[in-house]
């Protein structure tokens, strides 16, 4: 049981956590911007540390700053948060080079699923569809014209890192490619740091069903349902239900214990 963790984060998300720990009697730790000094996560913690001034870049980002507070409260722990550095596997190795534990995923987990063609490749390989793509394609490369045709229109381009929307076009004619595939690399540069894009066929009206899953190094594993995500705005989701009345609807009336 840790003793005390520091929550690198602000906001509704700090305050779940730190609720969370006071249920479980581990004393907590707030990190803040400037701007932030009097936000509630700040006031209910059992104790706070300022990090910086309010751009993000140089307090909640700043993986020096962090540190340098659980070091100076004796955390144990940390507890990211979601955004921020909770996806970020250089945050998540100098937690480890620093005897500090990071709550999450391990940094080889996050080098591989942030990439999203390193995701696609272990969805293959552990046996999961998926969708006929490109993997390898620049907005110069010859290989994208040929992929109009070799896997069928529409197409939509996607960055490989990162996420939110950011970095997709979708291509319904071949005519569009190398304009999309140009303008998708100079968002997801200016986004992620990283222009590489890929090609993946276009399914239209999709279903976004995600399913949540919590596992821990001691080999605990449980799923929490289904979350329907299929109403989107710019390839962001806008609304998520749960449980999903499609999956109820396709595989009949759920038990009213399931998650």
């Amino acid at each position: 049981m840790f003793k005390r963790i520091l929550v690198a984060n602000r906001g509704e998300i700090a305050v779940r956590v730190i609720r969370a720990c006071r249920e479980m009697g581990i004393a907590t730790v707030a990190v803040y911007s400037e701007a932030d000094r009097d936000a509630l996560h700040v006031q209910m913690a059992d104790a706070s540390v300022a990090i910086g001034p309010p751009p993000a870049r140089e307090s909640y980002l700043a993986i020096d700053k962090v540190l340098a507070a659980a070091r100076e409260t004796g955390a144990d722990a940390i507890h990211p948060g979601y955004g921020f550095l909770s996806e970020n596997p250089t945050f998540g190795r100098a937690c480890q080079d620093a005897g500090i534990k990071f709550i999450g995923p391990s940094p080889e987990t996050l080098e591989a699923s942030g990439d999203k063609v390193r995701a696609r490749q272990m969805a293959a390989k552990g046996g999961a569809p998926v969708l006929p793509a490109l993997e390898s394609v620049t907005s110069e490369s010859k290989e994208a014209q040929q992929a109009a045709k070799t896997l069928g229109l529409p197409l939509l381009v996607k960055a490989a890192a990162g996420g939110g929307g950011k970095g997709m076009r979708v291509v319904r004619e071949a005519g569009e490619l190398a304009a999309a595939l140009a303008a998708a690399e100079r968002e997801a540069t200016a986004a992620f740091g990283d222009g590489r894009v890929f090609l993946e066929r276009l399914v239209d009206r999709p279903r976004h069903i995600e399913v949540q899953i919590l596992a821990d190094e001691h080999g605990h594993r449980i799923h929490l349902g289904e979350r329907e995500c299929s109403l989107q705005r710019r390839h962001q989701k806008v609304v998520e239900e749960a449980p999903s009345a499609a999956v109820a609807k396709s595989f009949g009336k759920r038990s009213p214990t399931r998650p």
